[in-house]
């Protein structure tokens, strides 16, 4: 691993500021060698734990798999008062789970490289709060160490297309021309979203049995142009999505939507018709949304239709950053989602684009406007992101048909501007 290059996103800035967020969102699974160590360090009531600590996550009694306990109120059993973990309080920084070392950040390996990707569900991420990343290569590096095995430098490069799979110099290019198409500040951040759609769509159809080296780069640079001149900018009406593509995009928006902390995972049968209901009614898309989250009111789905306005600067600038960051982070096909082939993860990727905003409506119908703003946008952002590459929901087949349908019958394209006007 010492001789792997590192593959920083430059700009991004992070730093925790104690919000105790990812304490209650998300579950520590723990490795048995982990398991020991909690339970050596004897935790009692007097240090502030009056719980078990550890609790069966999953597997059979006889190979029991174990996470992080959490209280009633949802916190995680080591988080304190002031939003700091215990733990490392009192035993320091390397005695942790190693997934609460390592987040919001995401590592994958890149041939004779790695890449770094950072998740969104953390609201300094969002906020591009701390540190530059740029600074804490050698801190990156030790937490890449630990979490990519030395055998992944032989690791093949994921699928191009379904059928066919380059190298990883020439998975480079691809990689590349998206963050081009992305990092372009002249033009709005859906028509940069439409256009990578549009020539990754194209990449998705092909065949790159004999297609390698200087060509690939050659096919690349016209199938962007051409997505250039058929997307110039945002269309003065946008095309309403159709009917099925508003069916298959509510019931994934719904799966967005949703919190899975480990209380509302433990809500019983009652947490579990109470998702059921909001299912049918996401499915029905009439009607009041299912408030599913603090903060999100029951509202009429209609409610989130009409026109909210352009996107402002501030939100453009979130937006364009976060496609960035997963893009050169890799942070979208292959293994760091679901084995899924790099045009279709790419799409994926492209529908956050109408979910947050989506999202980003409903927070500030909520507040009584019709107007969204950063702030919406941010919570919007971070809600989605909290599942995306990460709820096993995402990479069954349904879920994956509903997207490549979604493409298909061009609704990708148009819900993007649709919810972006």
């Amino acid at each position: 691993m010492a001789n792997l290059r590192l593959e920083l996103p430059v700009l991004q800035n992070w730093s925790c500021h104690n919000c105790g967020g990812c304490c209650r969102q998300h579950l520590i699974e723990v490795t048995e060698a982990e398991r020991q160590r909690i339970i050596g360090q004897n935790w009692t009531a007097a240090d502030g734990v009056d719980q078990p600590v550890l609790a069966w996550h999953a597997g059979p009694p006889w190979k029991k798999r174990y996470r992080l306990a959490h209280r009633s109120d949802g916190g995680c059993v080591f988080l304190d008062d002031k939003g700091l973990c215990r733990i490392h309080a009192k035993f320091g920084e390397a005695a942790k789970p190693l997934p609460c070392r390592i987040y919001p950040f995401a590592f994958h390996p890149s041939g004779k490289s790695f890449t770094v990707s950072l998740r969104y569900s953390c609201p300094s991420v969002v906020a591009n709060l701390g540190t530059p990343t740029s600074k804490r290569s050698n801190e990156l590096r030790r937490m890449a160490e630990e979490v990519i095995p030395a055998s992944a430098i032989n690791s093949p490069a994921p699928l191009l297309t379904p059928n066919d799979r380059v190298d990883w110099t020439d998975l480079q290019p691809f990689v590349e021309a998206l963050d081009h198409t992305l990092a372009d500040p002249s033009t709005p951040i859906v028509v940069k979203v439409v256009r990578a759609i549009a020539w990754t769509t194209l990449i998705g159809q092909a065949s790159f049995e004999k297609i390698r080296g200087p060509r690939i780069r050659e096919l690349i640079a016209l199938l962007m142009e051409a997505a250039r001149l058929e997307n110039p900018h945002v269309p003065e009406s946008p095309e309403e999505p159709s009917r099925v593509g508003r069916l298959y995009f509510r019931t994934l928006v719904a799966q967005y939507a949703r919190k899975d902390t480990v209380a509302d995972l433990s809500s019983g049968v009652w947490g579990r018709w109470r998702l059921l209901r909001a299912i049918v009614r996401f499915t029905k898309g009439s009607g009041n949304i299912p408030s599913l989250q603090t903060g999100l009111k029951e509202v009429p789905f209609s409610a989130l239709e009409p026109s909210f306005g352009p996107i402002d600067a501030e939100a453009e600038e979130i937006l364009t950053r976060y496609f960035r960051v997963k893009t050169t982070g890799m942070h979208f096909f292959g293994s760091a989602y679901y084995d899924i082939p790099f045009a279709e993860g790419f799409h994926s990727l492209a529908l956050m684009l109408p979910v947050t905003l989506w999202l980003a409506r409903w927070h500030a119908v909520s507040d009584g406007r019709d107007r969204i703003t950063a702030a919406d946008i941010s919570r919007g952002l971070a809600m989605a992101d909290h599942h995306h590459g990460y709820s096993p929901a995402l990479a069954q087949y349904a879920a994956r048909r509903r997207v490549r349908s979604l493409v298909e019958l061009g609704d990708l394209t148009r819900l993007c501007y649709w919810y972006s006007r």
